[in-house]
Order: C-alpha cells, then sequence, then structure tokens
C-alpha cells in the first residue's frame, strides 16, 4: 500500500486539473466547471476528457486521463454512478493525486450502492489518492479563480475572495449559505463540500482550511463526525490560532437523527455531547442559517473586542431598551457612563438620558456636529470595548446619508480598540460604505447583539488557551479482564490511576465484619461487594450508620442473607466495610463511551439534579483541570458548590482535578472501557478534598 498524503492542497489548490466527463453544453453537470475555469481565469492548465469530442468549449479534448500530456493534481469525475469506479482506477493508475466525485448513487442509496463506494474507498487508499465524495458538489478557490464544482450559484456571477471559509458535508447547504455570504458581501477564501465522505471527511477539510494565512473564520456544517482524532484537533488548531469556526451541527432531535442516517449514513451521536464538546474547544453552535452567517460576518474581520463592556447610543428610547435587554441575554455588560461623563452629555443635551444606552432623541439629528461630539464623548469617557449606534432608515436618505456617515466617522475616529457596529436598513451600496469605515452593519438589533456576544465569546476562547500552563499527562495503561468490577475491583483499578477514596475494607465470606468496622472506626457503612450486583440499594445490599461490632456483624449477616435470598447467582466476593461519610455537596461524575467521540466524562450535582433536572455536562477525554473549572461552572446549579445559606465553599480545585485524572485514564484505556461510574462524590470544604463512596466500572465486550 501506497503511504497516503496527508495535504489536501492538490485538490484545494491545483495547478493542473482533468474533467473527466466534460461537455460542450456548458449548462450541464460535466460542462459547468469547464465554463467557470474558463469564465474565472484559471491559469493552471486545463484537459477536458472526453473521447467523442476533439475540443471541448475551446479546449483541447483527451480521449481518456492516460493519454493525458501531463498527470493533474486533481481528476474532476462528471461521469454516471456506473461509470465512476472504472474512471478512478484510470486515475489511480497514472497516479492522479486527488478526485472529486459529483455522482450520487452509492451509500445514500442502500448495499449496492455502499458495495460501490467501499471499492472506491479502497482504490483511494491503495493508489494514496485523495478522493472528495461521492455525491458531492465538488470545491472552489476563488483566489485563483478555480472552481471544481457545478453549483448553480455560480452562473450569474463569481465569488470575490476573502477571509472565509465554508466547510460543509452538504452540498446544497453549502452553496446556499455561499450564496448569502456573497450577498452580504463576505469573500469566500474556499469552500469544500464532503457528501458521503468516502475518504476525505469534514473533520480533514476544516483541518485543512485553518492552517490557511488567508482564512480568519470558517462556516461549518455536519450531520455527523467519522473522524474523532482529526477533528479534535482541527477545532483545537482553530482555537490556538485564533479562527473562529461558526458551527452548524444537525440531528439535535430524534426524527432529525434518524434523517441524518438515511441521508448520508453518517452517525449524529449525542447532541448534548456534541454541544459540550463544541463549548469544550470554543466553537460556536449556531443555531440558524441567518445566525450562523451573522456570527461569521462578525468574526471575518479576525477583530476581537478585549472585554465585554456595551455601549449603545440611540435616537429612540425604546430602540435602546430592547438592545439593552438583548445584550444581558447575550452577556455583555451595558455599564453606564460615569457620572461626570453623564453630566458632560446632559450639558450638550439637555433632553437627552446618558446613562446607557445613550438616548440623544430626535434632536441631535438637527446638529450633527452636536451629534459627533456627543458620540466621541461617549466613546472616551465609557471605556466601552464595543459601540452600538442605532439609526434605523435615516442612512438611506438621499440628502441625509452622506453628511450623517461623516459625522459618525468623526466621533469614532481613535478608536481602534473598540468594535464598532450600528444598526440600519439601507442598500447594500450604502451599507458597504459604512463597512468600509470599519463599522460591522446589521439591519436587526438582536442579530448584532448576538453576534457581539459570540465575539466574546471567541475572546474568551482564545485566550483561555493562552492561560493554560500545565502539561497534560498520560495515564497509565492498566490490564483489566471481565466485564464488571466489583466496588472494590473498581475502586482498587482507579486508585491506581490517581483517584483517591476514603480508606475502606473487604471482608471476605467468613471474615470477621466487627474486627474490620472497629478497625475503620465508627460509625461505618457496609455494602457487599460482587461483580454481578451493579445497584446495590435495590436488594438491600447496603447498611449505614453501623455503630459498634455486634452492629457490624449483625448487618453484615443480614446483607449476605438478602443477597443469597434475592441474588443466589451472584458471586460474592465480600462486604466493604467504610467510614460513614456526612456532609460537603453531593455530586456526580462518570464516564460514557460516546460512538462519536469515544470516552467522554460527565459531571453533575447529585441527587434530584441529576435524577430529574438532568443538571450535568460533558467533555471529550482527556483534559487539564482549567478545562475541568469550566467544565464545572457550566452546570447550573453550580452556586451550590460556592456556599448557599451559611455553607462554606466546596473544594473546587480537588473536583477539577480528579475529573482531570478520570479523563486521563478514561483516554488511556478508551478500548477496555464501556463507562465509569463514581455517584456519590461528596466536594468537602475548600481544601478538605472529594470523597468518592461508590464506583462502578463496565468494560467494553468486544
Amino acid at each position: 500500500m501506497l503511504r497516503r498524503s496527508n495535504s489536501l492542497s492538490p485538490l484545494l489548490a491545483p495547478r493542473s486539473i482533468a474533467l473527466i466527463g466534460a461537455s460542450e453544453n456548458a449548462a450541464r453537470i460535466g460542462g459547468r466547471p469547464l465554463r467557470y475555469l474558463r469564465e474565472a481565469g484559471f491559469k493552471g492548465a486545463v484537459y477536458p476528457v472526453n473521447p467523442n469530442r476533439e475540443t471541448v468549449q475551446g479546449f483541447k479534448s483527451y480521449a481518456s486521463v492516460g493519454g493525458l500530456p501531463e498527470t493533474p493534481d486533481v481528476a474532476i469525475l462528471a461521469v454516471p454512478a456506473s461509470g465512476t469506479v472504472q474512471a478512478l482506477k484510470e486515475c489511480a493508475e497514472r497516479h492522479v493525486k486527488a478526485a472529486i466525485i459529483f455522482s450520487a448513487g452509492f451509500a445514500e442509496t442502500g448495499d449496492e450502492g455502499r458495495a460501490m463506494q467501499d471499492e472506491i474507498a479502497g482504490i483511494a487508499r491503495e493508489s494514496g489518492m485523495r478522493v472528495l465524495g461521492p455525491n458531492c458538489l465538488g470545491v472552489f478557490n476563488a483566489a485563483s479563480g478555480y472552481y471544481g464544482t457545478f453549483s448553480a450559484i455560480l452562473d450569474t456571477e463569481f465569488v470575490n475572495p476573502g477571509p472565509v471559509a465554508i466547510v460543509s458535508q452538504s452540498g446544497a447547504y453549502g452553496s446556499h449559505i455561499a450564496h448569502l455570504a456573497r450577498q452580504r458581501g463576505l469573500g469566500i477564501s474556499h469552500w469544500i463540500t464532503t457528501g458521503n465522505e468516502c475518504d476525505i471527511d469534514v473533520a480533514e477539510a476544516l483541518q485543512w482550511v485553518v492552517d490557511q494565512p488567508d482564512t480568519n473564520v470558517v462556516i461549518a456544517y455536519a450531520e455527523g463526525i467519522r473522524n474523532r482524532d482529526v477533528f479534535l484537533e482541527a477545532l483545537d488548531t482553530a482555537r490556538a490560532k485564533e479562527k473562529a469556526i461558526v458551527f452548524m451541527k444537525v440531528g439535535r432531535s430524534e426524527v432529525g437523527a434518524h434523517a441524518v442516517s438515511s441521508h448520508t449514513a453518517a452517525l449524529a451521536g449525542s447532541d448534548a455531547i456534541f454541544d459540550a464538546v463544541f463549548r469544550q474547544y470554543g466553537v460556536y453552535r449556531a443555531s440558524t442559517t441567518a445566525e450562523q452567517l451573522d456570527v461569521a460576518y462578525a468574526c471575518s474581520r479576525g477583530i476581537y473586542p478585549a472585554g465585554d463592556k456595551f455601549g449603545i447610543f440611540t435616537l429612540s428610547g425604546g430602540f435602546g431598551i430592547q438592545m439593552a435587554d438583548d445584550a444581558a441575554l447575550a452577556g455583555l455588560d451595558v455599564s453606564p457612563m460615569p457620572d461626570a461623563a453623564q453630566e458632560e452629555l446632559k450639558a450638550m443635551l439637555p433632553y437627552a438620558s446618558p446613562r446607557n444606552p445613550v438616548d440623544a432623541t430626535a434632536q441631535a439629528l438637527t446638529d450633527l456636529p452636536l451629534m459627533t461630539s456627543y458620540i466621541s464623548t461617549m466613546l472616551e469617557e465609557g471605556g466601552y470595548d464595543m459601540f452600538a449606534g442605532i439609526f434605523g432608515s435615516g442612512p438611506a436618505s438621499s440628502t441625509f446619508a452622506v453628511s450623517l456617515r461623516q459625522a459618525l466617522e468623526g466621533a469614532t475616529a481613535g478608536q481602534d480598540g473598540c468594535i464598532l457596529s450600528l444598526t440600519m436598513s439601507a442598500s447594500p451600496e450604502v451599507v458597504r460604505s459604512y463597512e468600509e469605515k470599519g463599522f460591522l452593519v446589521f439591519e436587526d438589533g438582536s442579530a448584532l447583539v448576538n453576534a457581539l456576544g459570540a465575539l466574546v465569546h471567541f475572546r474568551k476562547s482564545f485566550d483561555a488557551v493562552k492561560r493554560v500552563t500545565e502539561t497534560l499527562e498520560e495515564a497509565p495503561r492498566l490490564s483489566l479482564v471481565g466485564d464488571t468490577l466489583s466496588e472494590h475491583g473498581a475502586k482498587s483499578v482507579l486508585a491506581k490511576a490517581g483517584i483517591a477514596f476514603p480508606r475502606e475494607a473487604l471482608v471476605r465470606p467468613g471474615e470477621d465484619a466487627g474486627v474490620a468496622a472497629a478497625a475503620i472506626g465508627f460509625p461505618v457503612v457496609l455494602k457487599i461487594s460482587s461483580p454481578d450486583i451493579a445497584h446495590k440499594t435495590e436488594i438491600g445490599g447496603v447498611i449505614v450508620g453501623v455503630k459498634d461490632e455486634d452492629e457490624a456483624r449483625q448487618a453484615a449477616q443480614t446483607i449476605l442473607d438478602r443477597v443469597r435470598e434475592k441474588r443466589p447467582d451472584a458471586l460474592i466476593e465480600g462486604l466493604i466495610v467504610s467510614p460513614m461519610i456526612t456532609g460537603g455537596v453531593e455530586t456526580i461524575a462518570g464516564v460514557v463511551r460516546d460512538p462519536v467521540f469515544g470516552p467522554v466524562v460527565m459531571f453533575g450535582l447529585g441527587g434530584v439534579f441529576v435524577e430529574v433536572l438532568k443538571d450535568v455536562t460533558f467533555r471529550a477525554a482527556p483534559f487539564e483541570a482549567v478545562e475541568a473549572q469550566r467544565m464545572i461552572r457550566e452546570i447550573r446549579g453550580f452556586a451550590m458548590l460556592e456556599g448557599v445559606r451559611g455553607a462554606p465553599p466546596a473544594d473546587v480545585d480537588a473536583l477539577a482535578e480528579m475529573l482531570s485524572t478520570l479523563s486521563r485514564f478514561a483516554a488511556a484505556n478508551a478500548d477496555m472501557i464501556e463507562s465509569i461510574d463514581l455517584n456519590p462524590v461528596l466536594v468537602m470544604p475548600k481544601g478538605k478534598g472529594v470523597a468518592p463512596l461508590d464506583a462502578l466500572l463496565i468494560l467494553r465486550k468486544d
């Protein structure tokens, strides 16, 4: 087998292209790419392959790939599904580096199509050729005029190069978002649709585009993720390079997840875990296409606010209050102007409301130089990281637009450290004129505030990575046997991984539980220890508050009698004797094996919080204690750990260390572990550590 290259450059930045199935008809799938390449002025060599013609759309035509004068970097296959395998074999024989397969009719159609797709994947694997698709719309690189696609959005005009990259499993969605981005005035650096992903997937495409210097933000769409490690590496790289990823991940609902499976045969995975992984790596998950475009637009300049202080200027109190409400939901700080600055503004406009939102009233429009001074004072004295001006349809006025723009330019001059934004309803030409002066322009105030909140989100995520100094050490790899370990066995294994449990003793059948209990120190808890009994309380296998030796012996006998009656088939390892520990905040931690992300750590408050409210969060393993701190603070009930009603703050630092240790153990032994439960875990007062009281470790059977 040939070694496969990790580079997608032959696919995305080729110097020569072959179009197999090239058509003279520029409206056909085999004709559109040729037309686009010609009209966009692609500088490389273009080789149409069509055995029935001497020329195609003015290009010299060739009968086969084998007859080309050179080996092309990429081959575009615009042939039916039935002819795709043979065409790809010919490309492999010619040592073509990459291929794009447009045709549908593969894994998405059933077993026969799946078999053909598997054969395509095998050709790619054996030859080292990188294959995009099948069932995709291809790629483009606007800067080089390379359009390896048949998307109809290019019929009217091409795309200007710019800082936005688009990576989409769905060709239709990728085309739609590219069209909307073009309408918004956004330039696109690279556009990739991955389709059925027999070889190249969204993860690898993401990895490539975030490495490109001309990309500031990536718009991504996925129905499922196939390559966990490459995907997480791509997200991590984007965050380290301060490149925003705005993701549309579909399949939130059970119905949606089923549709995903039938559409691309992709595994959607748990939506809650996708949410958590996106938070872990600082990805912004958009709920709507409009939101995805708004956030990408705001991020396209690669400029982020230093903080979250937000100043609002309005000519109408109602609009300002609405924006302030939206800002609160977005987590922005609408701090009032300093008292002295308010007095200064009040002196300029006695009828104004200078607090923040700063309402200058419509009177400001009658004296634009005054408005310039007003806004300038607001920005200089307020110390805001972001500014928004609410102007409605005013900038669209033919008699008013130019002077208003000049007034705003003067007011904001020298405010390079502040994100400047406006809401207005105006023509694209007017909007562009403001954008050229550095303003973000939105028609809807709520969308603007949400986008500013996203900028703060990314800034915090980028800064958090810079603050991480700890080294993530690998946990020991252990030899584990069986399907399920007893509680005592699970604790022994996890203790070797670095998780500290309260002292306990295992009393074998026939041994004196009273003596063991006295050695531990009263009061104690007695529990059955058996690999066959995961839920001990359901069969009466736990007795708490045991106060002396005789009571311990009696409790031991009672538990054994119950187990023999209710689970006579169970292997009895013995009885666990442990100290009776009270106090602290009850939490739960564990590991689940997600079909997409592998071992994932779960954390939440215990009791009613997990049973009824489902107040839990997740992280893909492994992660540092710093990430565990963020994880802990995500749950709605975090205030319980801060101390309520006179209770002392809990030892969150020790809890974070335990979660990180658990994550490293799970990652190091991922192929052996199905799930882990630590429930309950008592988080003691600050400085007193944590006490996991029970452990369940289930091993993989395959």
